[in-house]
Formats: C-alpha cells, structure tokens, sequence
C-alpha cells in the first residue's frame, strides 16, 4: 500500500509542532511495511527558518534522528501532483499546505478516483482564522482528520467537509521513553513557544511567577520569544535554551525533576478537550507533570492520576513544592502518566485508528462491486 503524505515540513519542526506527530506516525507506517512518500514545499516558513537559524548542520542532526524518514521538496508553482500521488492507496494532506495545492490534488482524485484522500487539521485556526480555513476547497476530500472533537464540530457545523473524524495526536515512543537519568540540570522545565502572546499572562502566572516565588532552578526552551519575554525569565533567574528540536527533548526531560503544560488561549477557551502534543510527549518520558487549566472533556487522560491541574498561580507553586518534596507523589506521576500513553496514546494506537477509517470508506465500495457481480 503506497501513502502520500503532503505536509507544510517533516524536516523542520522550527515553530511547527505537527512535525512531531507527523514523524511518528511515517515512523509507524514504514515499519508495518507501507510504502510512504513525504512531500513538503521548497520555500516552507519552518524550513527557511530552520536553516537561518540554526544552519545546515540542523538538517543533518534531523536525517541521523529519523533515518528511515525521507522528505521530498517540490516548487508549489510548477509540481507536477498528478505524477506524486500515482499509484497512492491514500493521499494525506495537511492544513498548512497553500490552498491552491489543496484543490488541485481534489481534482486530481475527482478526476482519477484511484486513491482515498484525507484532510488533516492539527491547528487552531478553525476557530481562530475560519475564513482562511473556510476557503479550502475540500469538496473532493473524503473527509476531515481533527485532532480535537471541538475542531470536529467546527468543520462539520460550517458545512466545510462531508465527513470529519477525530483523530488525536499521539506520542511517538520510539523517541518519547523515559531516559535514565545522569544528571540533574534544575527542577522545572518547560517546552513551548511563545507564539503571538495568546499564553503570554498564561506563562507568567503559571511558570514565571511559581518558579520565583519558590526559588527554584527552571529552564525554558522554544522559540519566537520577543525582549520582554527574555527579560521576564531572566528576571525571575530562568534560564533561557532557544530552540530544541523534538527528538532532543526527552534526554533534556531526564535532567529535570517536573514540567508543566500552558495551553494556548485558544485551547483552553474555545477548542476545549485538545491538549496539544506536548502533554502526550511529556507522559511518555515519564516526566511528573502539572497543567495550567485546561478541561480534558474527551477523557483522554485521568487528571489528578496522570497529571495535577493547577487552576491558579498559587496552586501551581503548592504543586510544585509537592512534586519537588515528595518521592511519592512524583513517582506515582511518573507511573500513571506512562500507564496511559502505552494503552492509549502512541502513534501506534493512532495509525490504528487511520487504518480502520480507511477501511470503512473501502467498505461501500466493495459492497457496491459485490452487488454488481452477483
């Protein structure tokens, strides 16, 4: 079975999260035996950032983490598609792709009809941007993969798609598990960019603030953080790591003792019972976690068991002090939280999931041609 996958990057995770579930779920289909070909544009922002940033040698770093994983960078103004997808069983396409590529690939499946062809929306702009996201030309889709029941409901109540199912992100455990620890670096760390300030209060009332009143050894990793920010940490004595790419992350988790989850405004507001997919990343390290509030309607996961909810600055810091003070409550964490991700939550269990949705969409077909040979 041949799988095409078209997505804004696999090389570059710069400012772009979805190559985290993105690669781990290529992982798991490669290793079943699937044939997948990657497409990503030329000229993609987290690429060209990537590369300005932090220079070519990221590049390398990202084919020695994943070398069964390979991109193929195409120019969006003069791709031939039809030639991409022939011979494709299913074409996934991601919602960062330019709207025209979007369109064109539907009516090349329009026209074709040879290969099932999904939409994948791992991103707020559902709600946050609706006429961007209302503007592709779905009609040719099978349907819709949301990462969320909430962005489900979205695209199913303003008609943008026939079908949608939700499809979570998930941890790839081939990267995500926890590591021995050698050393420790601090007690709190915490992985995220800052983005357009939707979390900016968010940050400081549930990292910034704790971690100086307690006086304790923080680090923080990400991107995009303007002056203010850099000067918010530096004033409260938290250090500052830049970028780090995804596949480094679990060895940075084994030096500290506790991390926390700050869900973006519109997580936490609008689009509720998404986590994202640093929680599930987080779990899988066995890292004892604690989340700013944010309300798991999908059960996904068992908070106060997996996780601690802090739902103010002050409860935060008496969480922190509990995880830090006592062995047991952080290795119950550490237990529970892994529990779940190994029996739920892997991208394993999620290609599952995509297998048995593409089999239902066969499933009409074949009883249209049984009909019609008997």
């Amino acid at each position: 079975m041949r799988i095409v996958i078209f997505t804004h990057s696999l090389v570059s995770d710069w400012n772009h999260g979805n190559a985290h579930f993105l690669r781990g779920v290529a992982s798991e289909l490669v290793s079943r035996g699937y044939d997948v070909a990657i497409y990503e544009p030329r000229d993609g922002w987290s690429y060209r950032n990537l590369v300005e940033r932090q220079g070519p040698a990221a590049i390398r770093d990202f084919q020695s983490a994943f070398p069964n994983l390979r991109s193929t960078f195409y120019d969006t103004g003069s791709v031939n598609l039809d030639e991409l997808t022939r011979g494709a069983s299913l074409v996934l396409v991601h919602e960062w792709n330019d709207p025209d590529v979007v369109r064109r690939i539907g009516e090349i499946r329009a026209r074709r009809g040879d290969f099932q062809l999904l939409f994948h929306d791992t991103h707020h702009r559902s709600v946050t941007d609706p006429a961007t996201m209302g503007a592709y030309d779905l009609s040719q889709y099978d349907g819709v993969l949301a990462y969320g029941e909430s962005t489900r409901e979205v695209y199913l109540n303003a008609g943008w798609a026939k079908s949608v199912w939700t499809w979570h992100e998930a941890a790839d455990v081939r990267i995500f598990y926890p590591r021995t620890r050698s050393k420790t670096d601090g007690d709190v760390v915490w992985i995220g960019n800052w983005g357009d300030d939707e979390r900016a209060d968010e940050i400081r009332e549930f990292l910034i603030e704790p971690v100086r009143s307690l006086h304790l050894r923080a680090r923080v990793y990400g991107v995009r953080y303007p002056r203010q920010a850099l000067e918010m940490l530096a004033d409260a004595g938290i250090g500052y790591g830049g970028w780090l790419p995804n596949y480094a992350v679990p060895e940075v988790f084994s030096r500290y003792r506790v991390t926390v989850h700050i869900p973006r405004r519109p997580y936490s507001a609008v689009l509720r019972g998404i986590p994202t997919i640093r929680p599930f990343e987080a779990l899988a390290c066995g890292i004892p976690l604690i989340s700013a509030p944010w309300d798991d309607s999908e059960h996904l996961f068992r908070p106060g068991e997996d996780f601690l909810v802090a739902r103010s600055g002050l409860e935060m810091g008496r969480h922190m002090a509990s995880v830090l003070r006592d062995p047991r409550v952080a290795q119950s964490l550490r237990a529970s939280g892994l529990e779940t991700i190994q029996q739920r939550h892997t991208c394993a269990h999620r290609v599952d999931e995509l297998m048995g949705i593409c089999r239902n969409l066969s499933a009409p077909k074949e009883a249209a041609s049984a009909g019609v040979n008997r």
